[in-house]
């Protein structure tokens, strides 16, 4: 499964490259709400692309991610002040008569001033990074669907929640940003065939164990241990990923639009690195029939995650 991927985060490149429009409704109704619930993860290269507004709409949005981020810097800078003044008790009382409580809040308060300080920079900084678009299951990105005949970007969360099951579904079943090919027709029935989108994708990351990265068993008392591989397609190139999405609804809380990648057996050399599932990008002329499937029927569109872009996958160890 893909736990995280390097996306194209800006919706106007979207716009430019696919002739789509974006739904400026259902982003400014995200930003809207993280500002209610800061725990809605968005990230930094979806903001950048509205930091030169060129509508009302568009700096309406913007006036909604500049309040977001001003009071975040005021909650760090607080937060700041309190670890600072911990971590020079600490110091002090170490001074005198060290005491264990005061080795700890040294230690932690030293770890949160760096942690802390290094959220604020990044808040304030403006030179984008890859990291900045870079996104985790829970995290908003633009995702191409089809709508009344168009091709149109929404903010969709990484993660589904299918139609019709529960909120906590979200915290019983965490892995459903996988969709794998084997169950589309099962789990996934609703969505497969009905409610179709493409992400823009430059890289991807996964979780292996190490011994199965190095090709070898575990030895006698050798204990798992996990590594992170970023996966970069060679020739570099963006690549269209295929997800299924959905609209979920229910009483007395927001609309949740929200997707999850296909996933399918991997090439060679991603199981050769340790990894048992890869994403599937499909090819440019599919995007319509891929989007819009209406009344295609399931061995023509296995067909299309079938006839694949197939790059050869680079890796090393993610940063």
């Amino acid at each position: 499964m893909c736990y995280s991927a390097q996306v194209q985060a800006d919706y106007k490149k979207y716009v430019v490259m696919f002739g789509a429009t974006m739904s400026i409704r259902d982003f400014y109704e995200i930003f809207y709400r993280r500002g209610l619930d800061p725990k809605i993860k968005i990230p930094k290269a979806v903001e950048a692309s509205f930091g030169d507004p060129q509508s009302d709409d568009e700096r309406a949005i913007k006036a909604l991610i500049d309040d977001f981020n001003d009071k975040q810097a005021t909650k760090f800078e607080e937060e700041l002040f309190k670890q600072r003044k911990r971590l020079a008790d600490a110091e002090r009382i170490l001074q005198t008569k060290p005491t264990k409580k005061a080795q700890d809040d040294q230690r932690i308060a030293t770890d949160k001033v760096k942690q802390l300080m290094g959220r604020h920079a990044d808040l304030k900084r403006t030179e984008l990074r890859d990291r900045d678009s870079r996104i985790f299951p829970g995290w908003y990105v633009p995702v191409m669907v089809w709508e009344d005949g168009n091709r149109v970007i929404k903010p969709m969360r990484y993660g589904c929640r299918p139609a019709g099951k529960p909120a906590f579904y979200d915290v019983k079943y965490p892995g459903t940003y996988n969709a794998r090919r084997d169950n589309l027709q099962g789990f996934w029935k609703n969505q497969f065939g009905h409610t179709h989108g493409l992400i823009v994708v430059n890289a991807f990351y996964e979780n292996v164990n190490r011994h199965k990265a190095e090709g070898h068993e575990l030895a006698a008392g050798e204990e798992v241990e996990n590594l992170v591989l970023e996966f970069r397609p060679r020739p570099t190139q963006d690549m269209l990923i295929a997800y299924l999405w959905s609209k979920w609804t229910g009483t007395g809380e927001a609309d949740l639009l929200s997707f999850a990648a296909i996933t399918d057996e991997p090439p060679d050399e991603v199981a050769a690195a340790g990894h048992d599932r890869c994403i599937v990008p499909i090819r440019p002329g599919y995007i319509d029939e891929w989007l819009n499937p209406g009344a295609t029927d399931a061995k023509c569109l296995f067909e299309i995650l079938d006839d694949r872009e197939r790059p050869y996958y680079e890796h090393r160890m993610a940063a």
